[in-house]
């Protein structure tokens, strides 16, 4: 089963940007759609942040007001979730997975705690 390493969490203030990274082994995202996907509260279902086509089109929340932009690099085997005019909302643990995911492959998430 693939697994997916997210970095690049951290605590920033209000307003201020983040890019986090999800690397997973093999040709993953150039096979398959890819999501970014984040917890608020342990236990409660992940929301969809982000999704990315194998030809790079993205989609996005609706409440994320253009503030986030996903994309990534097939020769790096790398996605990336840039975010921007970061608000305390966004504080959550963020994960990559396909899109939908797969169960088995969720990974440890990266932490971003927007606070000022």
């Amino acid at each position: 089963q693939v697994q997916f390493v997210e970095s690049g969490g951290g605590l920033v203030q209000p307003g201020g940007s983040l890019r986090l990274s999800c690397a997973a082994s093999g040709t993953i995202f150039s096979r398959y759609f890819m999501g970014w996907y984040r917890q608020a509260v342990p236990g409660k279902e992940r929301e969809l942040v982000a999704s990315l086509t194998t030809d790079g089109s993205a989609n996005y929340a609706d409440s994320l007001n253009g503030r986030f932009t996903v994309s990534k690099d097939n020769a790096k085997n790398i996605v990336y979730l840039q975010m921007n005019s970061l608000k305390p909302e966004d504080t959550a643990v963020y994960y990559c997975n396909r899109y939908p995911p797969w169960s088995r492959s969720w990974g440890q998430g990266t932490q971003v705690t927007v606070s000022s």
